[in-house]
């Protein structure tokens, strides 16, 4: 059964984006499992990680620098680990044999730079956040972030073109 992603339209900005976290690794989890549909899972994943990445450098990281919860360089590395994501991600959308080693692998590479990504974020960049931004910014912080992840979500985001898009662009 594939995860559905959740569309909430407010909430605190880092408990949200630690939910797309968690949905990240159950998306993971799920295609361990040789019973669902990788494909599928696989375009879910896409659709989600473009989404969640691109509305925080448009609506997240800016407003953090803004209100000096991190610094120009925390926000630059994030993105630099929102490119690093989009490249291991590539090639697993160019993939035609989703059910090989070769597919396994360019998965396993993937889960390695998401979780190395999901770590340092969590701790330098939603930490600050949480101790440095108070409540009702978070919250307005969050109805930017998801409104902007919405609308890429609408527009279909996460094609394979998109990405390559992406990669150039960045």
């Amino acid at each position: 059964m594939l995860p559905e992603i959740p569309r909430p339209d407010q909430g605190d900005v880092v408990e949200l984006i630690l939910a797309d976290h968690r949905l990240f690794e159950e998306i993971l989890r799920e295609r361990r499992n040789d019973q669902n549909d990788r494909d599928a899972l696989r375009a879910l994943l896409s659709e989600v990680l473009v989404a969640h990445g691109e509305a925080e450098e448009a609506r997240v990281y800016p407003q953090l620098e803004r209100k000096d919860a991190i610094d120009e360089d925390e926000a630059e590395h994030g993105e630099e680990e929102h490119r690093d994501i989009y490249q291991a991600l590539l090639p697993l959308l160019e993939a035609t044999e989703l059910y090989d080693d070769d597919f396994s692998h360019l998965v396993h590479e993937l889960s390695e730079t998401l979780l190395h990504h999901l770590d340092e974020e969590e701790r330098d960049i939603l930490n600050p956040a949480r101790s440095d931004v108070g409540d009702a910014d978070r919250a307005r912080l969050g109805e930017a972030w998801l409104a902007e992840r919405a609308r890429l979500l609408d527009e279909g985001c996460g094609s394979v073109e998109q990405v390559r898009a992406l990669l150039d662009g960045h």
